[in-house]
């Protein structure tokens, strides 16, 4: 099962605005959290500030705490903060650089994502050197990797959420794809459809 390992939020609010989870359960570290909140609105809001990337905000990771901020209402405001930093990054390569610019990165990405997608099922990413390393069942991967080139070659419909949120059967060894490697490149695949959108 691929997860969310980071969070963030953005529309301003107060970190202390998030919902915490039951003492006993697990959350997202509340003073972690508000760390990187305020960097990243004072980022928002200046851009003098220190600069905070979009996929500084994907993969920045939190401790779990007993009694900290519920995970899944902190990573959905986490996408909204992704997407607004991907169009401010795009909007200011235009301005820097020109449209052209910024249509050939774009299309160099999606070269080389379109690269792996059009690998024969079962050899899209590599495989876990340890027979026992939790992997990805390549049927479920190959077959989300399909709908993905569908949304690159064709234009069929699909969001950045669903590639975010993914799920595939866990597999042991080299029955399946390394995780690690998949997650990266779905990572890029959500970067690819940020700076379309």
């Amino acid at each position: 099962m691929r997860g969310r390992k980071h969070v963030a939020y953005s529309d301003g609010r107060a970190a202390a605005g998030f919902d915490r989870v039951a003492r006993g359960d697990l959350g997202y570290s509340p003073r972690q959290v508000e760390k990187f909140m305020e960097r990243a609105r004072a980022y928002l809001e200046d851009s003098s500030a220190p600069p905070v990337t979009s996929r500084e905000v994907r993969t920045v990771s939190f401790d779990a705490v007993r009694g900290g901020f519920d995970a899944s209402e902190v990573d959905a405001a986490l996408d909204r903060l992704e997407d607004a930093f991907a169009r401010r990054e795009r909007d200011e390569l235009i301005t820097e650089s020109g449209e052209e610019a910024w249509l050939r990165e774009i299309g160099q990405l999606a070269g080389i994502l379109r690269g792996r997608l059009v690998r024969s099922d079962g050899e899209r990413f590599r495989r876990p050197s340890s027979a026992k390393a939790p992997s990805y069942s390549t049927d479920d991967v190959d077959a989300f990797c399909v709908r993905l080139l569908d949304y690159l070659e064709h234009g069929s419909p699909m969001s950045a959420d669903e590639v975010r949120t993914a799920v595939f059967r866990t597999v042991t060894g080299d029955e399946g794809y390394e995780e690690t490697q998949v997650d990266a490149f779905l990572d890029r695949v959500v970067e690819l459809m940020a700076a379309i959108d």
